[in-house]
């Protein structure tokens, strides 16, 4: 086996050793709400992160551009509770619209 394959078995060993380490855990630790609130915290961290890495990374650089446009009317939009498909359309127009006149 290469060392390739190696390390595919040994992720696909930590995944399963994990899965099964969070069947394992009481469900008293489960139910508390400690727990319970930075589990809801969980989702909402993952999307700001992959915002984040989508609007201002290009490769491994951090670049500020017309994302950056559409980032921002979408959050304004989104403040004003408008729903999704008109918030994306208006986001995507003003990304297309700053990339046309810029260049």
């Amino acid at each position: 086996m290469t060392e390739i394959w190696w390390g595919v078995l040994a992720v696909a060993v930590g995944c399963y050793a994990l899965k099964l380490l969070g069947l394992s855990v009481p469900e008293r630790v489960l139910e508390h709400p400690l727990t319970v609130r930075a589990a809801a915290f969980i989702p909402v961290g993952l999307l700001a992160a992959l915002v984040a890495v989508q609007g201002f990374s290009t490769g491994s650089e951090v670049v500020v551009d017309a994302r950056v446009v559409g980032l921002g009317v979408a959050a304004v939009l989104l403040w004003r509770k408008v729903p999704f498909l008109p918030m994306l359309i208006a986001a995507a127009a003003a990304t297309a619209l700053v990339r046309l006149v810029a260049g």
